[in-house]
């Protein structure tokens, strides 16, 4: 017999999904730098920002709400691929999935207003490129795993 956990689902193990450790550690790294994308921002925005305009410290501000959803999506991910819970693949999907959400944003706002253009500090823009990559990256490689395991569980 199975148990019932918070999420809804019954508690089965997903030890021998292949890869599952390797991606905690993607979603906990994920979880990791955003955080101290944050630290960072608030405590010397210079180092990070590539660009010093209104529009960009605004629309930068905007995120901390969002980004603490994919930590906290990250971190339960993490926690339940762990432990081995069917649960820890629907939090891979939600973080990854908002993930890709706030690339999209991220970058369709430095392609309006020339973020990519490196016409400011070019080590701000190169950081700013790596994050987009990251977060894609990040995204789609925890969609396809959570994809694969889950049709891996569901037979």
């Amino acid at each position: 017999m199975t148990s019932m956990d918070i999420t809804g689902s019954t508690s089965g193990t997903i030890q021998n999904i292949p890869g599952r450790r390797v991606i905690a550690g993607m979603l906990l790294f994920a979880a990791v730098v955003t955080i101290a994308y944050w630290v960072i921002w608030f405590s010397n925005r210079d180092i990070l920002a590539s660009a010093h305009t209104i529009q960009y410290f605004t629309f930068e501000n905007a995120f901390p709400a969002a980004d603490g959803w994919v930590v906290i999506s990250a971190l339960l991910a993490t926690i339940g691929l762990l432990r081995a819970r069917r649960w820890g693949i629907y939090w891979t999907i939600v973080a990854a999935g908002s993930g890709i959400y706030l690339g999209c944003m991220d970058v369709l706002f430095d392609l309006e207003n020339g973020i990519y253009s490196l016409k400011g500090d070019p080590s701000a823009t190169i950081v700013e490129i790596i994050i987009n990559i990251l977060t894609f990256s990040l995204g789609i490689i925890g969609l396809v795993w959570a994809w694969r395991a889950f049709m891996r569980i569901a037979r």
